[in-house]
């Protein structure tokens, strides 16, 4: 694994988060023309014999080792499958009744009716500070307070920080009246401004359902929520209770030909962010009481009026794109508008929509590494496609308009990053690039896979292949600032200015490890003719310049190997206390004060007419592209101890 690939596996997006997790699409079976079936699911038989092949494919091709499905319709358990192996070794099929996977971030769906419950008693407002429900306090950044409503649409304005997240120590844990205040982030923009997925407001909301109840969290949620639906096979607690301990699935990773177990995870203190466990016949319950408008069977965990405002939307980028509902956010597509959520744990993978106007609800879950390939989107889209298929007019890109297409043309960044630690570094590699083609249509290189984009009015553009639609945000002016991407509701693109695009850098800093690799080998070659006799003693100002510019070479040149082996290890990377971080984040400090010293060698050169034109002028070319190495390092909180 490269340097690059090592920092990018390591952000929270791709593999510690919680969270959503980009992939390709998944192509959807082809039905001959003049066969398609009649609009959506009504037949059992049909359905699975659609999954059967669909998910055996998917497994086989993309190394799974267990799917666990449900499907909820018309008021009712529709269906509900297990494929493959909860316990590889043991040959251990997944039972949709009993086996358990981690659910991830469909955790947070739980956390947000819990709120909703309290809201509806009265015992919270969704508009009030929460600052007013804590035993510690946000700092006011900004003149807007927080409040329940932004933290629900993931609008409170918080950048991202991933350490700390996960572990397999139990030991390690902590509760959440001690994590929360110890891991706040920063407050990077005003609350409602854009949304930005944030684990930590969720746990906060979990922590304010614990104060606001009296219950623990994981008491609040059985009491309230699991007895109630009659979730016999659900917990959130961790470490897992020993009574489920046999119906629990083994997490695994695809390495070197095989499945590899993995020890069972552990969130540390951010729980309402994404412990639970789940069967997929209970996540069926937990469906159909949504889609009954908080009701399911006898058990009503919302009144109707509270389940219908829970599920309206109520904040979005552009209004012709998914945005978010109370904590659902919407995956609509196909013509249908559809509420869910997906969950990613370091192994297990997760995704539930609910289609209210279908009385349908999907639940899927997959317990390998490999199951990000398919859980956010493609498995939904794949589904979608074959029982509500969807014609996509096709639009052309004109050509004529390349011009006026180059304001759209830049540099993105998603604003899910970090801007106050050595975490902004991972944006460096993250960049979504946006490029105007030859025939006019925008290009975009998207963690979702290319896509070529259509314009369909002044600021609104579509894939012509999976129709996935980019909507534009400009500023007063009309100057194109940030874009949404209809498959990713919980943030936007920024738009990045010239000083802070990340090619430019990365080309300034490539040019950087190239100049000092090139002084390391002229010093080196220097000590070889000096040795032989052939190198003349140069002057004091040259020597001086030339010594201090090795040392702080070999310096950067360590850092970058010490940077590389700590970036292939993301648990020490985003560890409570990276230590080995703090000592090679050293290495640039004093690197760039021998290269001030270099600097001032460099002017007693000029100044004092001491080594040849070409020597001076290569020594202060040095210099000056090593101070723009640190500038840039700078930028993206590698120099000094951003922690």
């Amino acid at each position: 694994m490269s340097f690059l690939t090592g920092l990018l596996l390591a952000m929270p997006l791709a593999s510690s988060g919680l969270q959503p997790q980009p992939s390709a699409p998944v192509p959807s079976p082809v039905v001959p023309a003049g066969t398609m079936p009649a609009r959506g699911i009504a037949d059992r038989a049909r359905l699975e014999a659609f999954l059967d092949g669909l998910l055996m494919g998917l497994m086989t091709e993309k190394k799974i080792a267990g799917v666990t499905v449900s499907v909820v319709k018309d008021g009712a358990l529709f269906f509900a499958k297990g494929y493959g192996y909860a316990d590889v070794d043991a040959r251990k099929p997944v039972d949709p009744e009993r086996s358990m996977f981690r659910i991830g971030s469909v955790s947070k769906l739980f956390t947000w009716t819990a709120v909703m419950q309290l809201v509806e008693q009265g015992k919270l407002d969704l508009n009030k500070d929460v600052n007013e429900y804590l035993d510690f306090k946000i700092p006011a950044t900004y003149p807007e307070p927080i409040t329940l409503t932004h933290i629900l649409t993931h609008t409170p304005g918080f950048e991202e920080d991933g350490r700390d997240l996960f572990t397999t120590d139990s030991t390690h844990m902590k509760p959440m009246s001690q994590w929360l205040p110890s891991h706040m982030p920063e407050r990077v923009r005003a609350p409602g401004t854009f949304s930005s997925y944030s684990n930590w407001a969720t746990a906060l909301a979990g922590y304010i359902v614990e104060r606001v109840s009296g219950q623990s969290y994981d008491e609040y949620l059985e009491q309230h929520l699991f007895g109630p639906l009659g979730m016999d096979h659900s917990t959130a607690r961790q470490p897992l209770p020993g009574r489920f301990a046999a119906d629990m699935s083994k997490g695994y990773s695809w390495t070197g030909g095989r499945y590899q177990s993995k020890e069972w995870e552990i969130v540390t203190g951010a729980a309402p962010a994404g412990s639970m466990s789940a069967s997929a016949t209970d996540m069926a319950k937990f469906m159909l009481a949504h889609l009954g408008n908080g009701a399911f069977g006898d058990a009503r965990i919302l009144s109707e009026a509270t389940a219908r405002q829970m599920h309206t939307r109520i904040q979005g980028h552009d209004p012709r794109i998914p945005g978010f509902a109370y904590g659902f956010y919407e995956k609509s597509q196909n013509g249908l508008r559809i509420i869910g959520h997906g969950g990613d744990t370091q192994w297990f993978h997760t995704d539930l929509a609910l289609i209210p106007s279908e009385n349908l609800g999907i639940f899927m879950s997959t317990n390998t590494d490999k199951g990000g390939s398919i859980s956010f989107g493609p498995f939904l889209a794949a589904v979608l496609d074959h029982f509500y298929p969807e014609t996509i007019p096709v639009l052309a890109a004109d050509s004529s308009a390349k011009a006026s297409m180059a304001r759209f043309a830049g540099q993105y960044l998603f604003n899910r990053m970090n801007f106050s630690t050595y975490q902004k570094a991972l944006g460096l590699f993250s960049a979504i690039p946006i490029d105007v083609g030859p025939d006019g249509a925008l290009i975009v290189g998207s963690p979702f896979g290319a896509m070529r984009l259509a314009r369909v009015d002044s600021l609104l553009f579509r894939d012509d292949v999976s129709g996935a639609l980019l909507a534009f945000g400009t500023d007063q002016s009309g100057q194109v600032t940030h874009a949404a991407l209809d498959m990713v509701p919980m943030m936007v693109l920024d738009k990045q200015p010239g000083l802070r695009s990340p090619r430019l850098h990365q080309v300034l800093l490539g040019l950087g490890v190239i100049t000092f690799l090139g002084i390391l080998v002229s010093a080196v070659l220097r000590w070889f003719r000096r040795r032989a006799g052939t190198e003349p003693q140069p002057a004091h100002a040259v020597a001086g310049g030339r010594r201090l510019m090795a040392i702080a070479a070999l310096l950067m040149v360590l850092f970058l190997v010490a940077i590389a082996l700590i970036a292939s290890n993301p648990t020490q990377l985003f560890g409570d206390s990276p230590t080995s971080l703090k000592v090679a984040l050293l290495l640039p400090v004093l690197a760039l004060l021998l290269t001030l010293g270099g600097l001032w060698f460099a002017i007693q050169q000029w100044r004092l007419g001491q080594g040849s034109l070409g020597a001076r002028l290569r020594h202060s070319g040095a210099v000056l592209v090593a101070l723009v190495f640190f500038w840039s390092l700078n930028v993206w909180n590698l120099l000094g101890w951003r922690m």
